[in-house]
């Protein structure tokens, strides 16, 4: 039955291009913004794990400062308990020739009150940004170590908790006082050699120590960066548009548009045909 009230092939074809100009858009949305999610209606399961992710990723930058900041700090102090160890070998040789007789001791315990001025003003001088690994008090605050945050560990959807790595201070400001060293002449010298070794040990192995934090700090540093990106990989994955499939999909909803445009037309032009009826 025909009738000029209802248009059953008009209201199929308007229904059919209404869907495909929404697709169409849609599309488009996610051609011009770059994400098939971008909100929580396209895809709330999907969208709600990409924002828990996204708030991961941002505390693994934080993160990341941290490291850098305790890499540094660490550095600093490193370079300082190094350097420190390089004098106290050059005040082993000074040590080692006042124990002879023919020799000026007044000279070389000049040269060795020197020597320790110049390690205590290391000691002091290792700081970054008010932390100094090389003294008893390493913040001011009566801290002995400095805690770095290297990572945010989540467990379940709701549970997270932050991993620290902990510096603990060399401690030369206690551990290596040179004031026990005497080269007034040459008995006091060859006592002094003992000493000496003892405070060289203590050096290397606090620069040691220093430096197997330093690597951690660095290797961990490395970890959070390649997890980041590994993150932000995951992210895209999940909500990035696939260009090449949106690029195609846009092509075909063009031509679907069209198509849906000329049938509603053909559609709309039917109850022409009756007035042929009435001629």
């Amino acid at each position: 039955m025909s009738s000029i009230l209802t248009n059953n092939s008009a209201m199929v074809a308007l229904q059919t291009l209404k869907s495909v100009n929404h697709n169409l858009s849609k599309t488009q949305d996610m051609i011009s913004t770059g994400k098939e999610i971008a909100k929580a209606k396209d895809n709330s399961a999907i969208w709600a794990i990409s924002k828990v992710m996204e708030s991961d990723v941002s505390g693994f930058k934080a993160v990341s400062k941290s490291l850098a900041l305790g890499e540094s700090t660490v550095a600093v102090a490193s370079a300082g308990a190094e350097q420190i160890t390089d004098i106290l070998k050059d005040m082993k040789e000074r040590i080692i020739a006042a124990t002879g007789e023919n020799v000026d001791h007044a000279k070389l315990t000049a040269e060795i009150t020197e020597m320790t001025a110049q390690v205590n003003g290391i000691i002091d001088a290792s700081q970054f940004n008010g932390a100094n690994l090389l003294k008893t008090d390493v913040d001011g605050n009566g801290a002995t170590s400095l805690t770095v945050t290297s990572s945010i560990d989540r467990s379940g959807a709701t549970t997270v908790t932050r991993a620290d790595i902990t510096v603990a201070s060399a401690n030369f400001e206690a551990n290596l006082d040179l004031s026990d060293i005497d080269v007034s002449d040459a008995s006091n010298a060859q006592s002094s050699i003992a000493l000496i070794e003892a405070h060289i040990q203590t050096a290397v192995n606090g620069a040691a120590a220093l430096g197997a934090s330093a690597k951690r700090l660095g290797d961990q540093s490395q970890f959070v960066s390649k997890l980041t990106d590994a993150m932000k990989s995951g992210i895209g994955a999940l909500v990035d548009t696939d260009m090449e499939e949106a690029s195609a999909q846009l092509q075909a909803l063009q031509v679907q548009q069209q198509l849906s445009t000329q049938s509603l037309s053909i559609a709309n032009q039917a109850p022409q045909a009756l007035l042929s009826l009435f001629r």
